[in-house]
This record gives structure tokens, sequence and C-alpha cells, in this order.
């Protein structure tokens, strides 16, 4: 028996930040493809364009990793004005559900369903 948990890979990681600048600016900082290249390269995402946005207050990519076996992810940027007239921002990665799609060991005790021929 071990004593280590597995991680939850249906946990979000979250980070949020005070930042000095006014939301507008970090917005452009998140959409605009080439400031956001700076800090958000496009070789990380799985594709350029975001997945959704709200103007001005959420925008939401899709990210994936450049090793095998390339796990996916969203990341969303939250904005919102903070009392000091600067920015909260809101950074989640949220796993993609990929289980689905990965094959199954043929020991791995779960159910085959088999297709009539």
């Amino acid at each position: 028996m071990s004593d280590t948990a597995e991680p939850d890979a249906d946990a979000a990681l979250v980070l949020e930040y005070e930042l000095d600048a006014p939301p507008e600016k970090v917005w452009r900082a998140v959409t605009i493809p080439a400031l956001r290249e700076r800090w958000l390269p496009d070789c990380d995402l799985a594709g350029a364009e975001p997945l959704s946005s709200v103007t001005g207050e959420e925008v939401r990519y899709r990210l994936r990793e450049s090793e095998p076996p390339f796990r996916e992810s969203h990341v969303i940027f939250r904005i919102e004005p903070n009392d000091a007239g600067g920015t909260r921002f809101r950074i989640i990665q949220q796993a993609c559900d990929v289980r689905a799609r990965q094959p199954r060991a043929a020991n791995s005790n779960s159910r085959t369903m088999m297709r009539a021929a």
C-alpha cells in the first residue's frame, strides 16, 4: 500500500494576480497574437484562435504538450477591474478529458465492448 495520492485530473490550477495595468491593456495582451506570443507562444497552443471569449472579460485557449502523450488542457484568462484602478487577472488551467480517446491496456481490468460482425 502506498501513502502517495493520485493527483486529481479534474482539478483546476488557479492563479490570481493584481496588476497595475488597466483591464483594457491586459485584454490586449492576452488576445492580440503578437503580444500574446511573447509569453504564450503559438507552439504551446493546440490552435492559435481562442475557443471562446467574452470581450474584455474572459478568453479561453486550448493548450497541447509538445511531447508524448501530448496531453491537452484549457487555459482561461479572466479579467476584471480592481478597486485600485488596475486589474484582477485570473489564470485557470483545466485538463481536457482525454481518457475516452486513449487506448486501454489489455490487462487494465476494464470492460471491453465488442461489436457484432
